[in-house]
């Protein structure tokens, strides 16, 4: 039995708490927060667990095997180096940190001290990406053309980070997953609308290897909430929509054929389009904070890092937020990542 202090009770702490008390192999044996009537709450609800106003607790008890950090994001990086520095493994929300060499020196004390380091990018384990990923590796849709996200809602409005910082961490580890690695340059421009301290919206262009581009926005002010991400091949298309329980994915059989037959018309010389059928994919719906955590456990229990949610992958994400935000701050001027 895998024991796991939370630190922080907020928006996901309560959901941490949850799982890992109804894992099979996991106890929420502590958790963390400032504000007592949360943790209040928390008691109230999780009758077995124990509460503490000082994080520190949590790191000093020798019964702790693992800290889950959900916290305002300044303070993902001390809180973890603190809890691998106690010896604990940890699990942290995205972003790990702020800056690419935290992430880097985060990397290296957790090989030093042996411990599980995983970081929340918790769409790598959404059934419908890890479908994706599948797809474009099969090759159904052939040579990738470009692929692009949106991820918009009116608020919820955060003041510690911006809405790149907040929002575009999933977009980032997902584009990264499918293509196999961080794009080799970014360009970024947002708006601040609310707060004249930090941008509400932003729109990013990544460039990937094999000329595959992508497209980013993010936003607080929108009027609807959507998170879709479309892919566009030379064989066919994808639509992945997070919000649709019954078809998240919508596999388009179209394409462009180049042919060399003469036409009259101009504009119709050499390019023709080919539709085809539209296929929705049985897929099998579960909760990824629950497969998220249940990894996290069993790479404690098998002393085994998954390379696709380590600190390097996070570092790569980081890195890609610093290029976008550069380039906003530059009027977006093209950064290297």
């Amino acid at each position: 039995m895998v024991k796991v202090g939370i630190i922080g009770c907020g928006q996901w702490g309560p959901n941490h708490i949850r799982i890992f008390s109804h894992l099979p192999h996991s106890q929420a044996f502590m958790c963390a927060d400032l504000d007592p009537q949360r943790l209040k709450a928390i008691k109230e609800t999780f009758l077995n667990i124990h509460v503490t106003s000082d994080y520190r607790d949590i790191l000093k008890n020798p019964d702790v095997d693992a800290v889950c950090i959900s916290t305002p994001t300044q303070l993902h990086y001390s809180f973890t180096k603190e809890a691998l520095e106690a010896g604990k493994h940890v699990l942290c929300e995205k972003p790990l940190a702020l800056h690419p060499s935290e992430c880097a020196e985060l990397h290296e004390l957790a090989k030093k001290k042996k411990k599980i380091l995983m970081v929340g990018h918790i769409f790598l384990f959404n059934a419908g990406i890890i479908w994706l990923k599948a797809c474009i590796q099969s090759g159904e849709l052939g040579c990738i053309y470009y692929a692009y996200s949106t991820r918009t809602n009116l608020g919820p409005f955060r003041y510690d980070v911006n809405a790149l910082w907040d929002l575009a961490p999933h977009d980032i580890s997902i584009l990264n997953y499918l293509f196999d690695g961080a794009p080799l340059n970014a360009s970024g421009r947002g708006q601040r609308c609310l707060n004249h301290s930090i941008e509400d919206l932003a729109f990013a262009t990544l460039e990937y290897p094999a000329h595959i581009v992508a497209n980013v926005h993010v936003s607080w002010l929108d009027p609807k909430k959507v998170r879709q991400i479309t892919i566009v091949g030379d064989k066919k298309m994808v639509v992945w929509d997070d919000l649709d329980d019954v078809g998240p994915i919508k596999l388009y059989d179209k394409h462009v054929e180049k042919t060399t037959t003469y036409y009259e018309t101009y504009g119709e010389f050499q390019l023709l389009s080919r539709e085809g059928s539209i296929t929705i994919p049985k897929i099998q719906m579960a909760e990824p904070l629950k497969a998220q955590n249940k990894c996290f456990i069993e790479c404690i229990e098998q002393n085994k890092q998954l390379d696709i949610v380590d600190a390097k992958r996070a570092e790569d994400v980081v890195r890609t937020l610093c290029a976008i935000q550069k380039s906003i701050d530059q009027n977006g001027a093209c950064i290297q990542v």
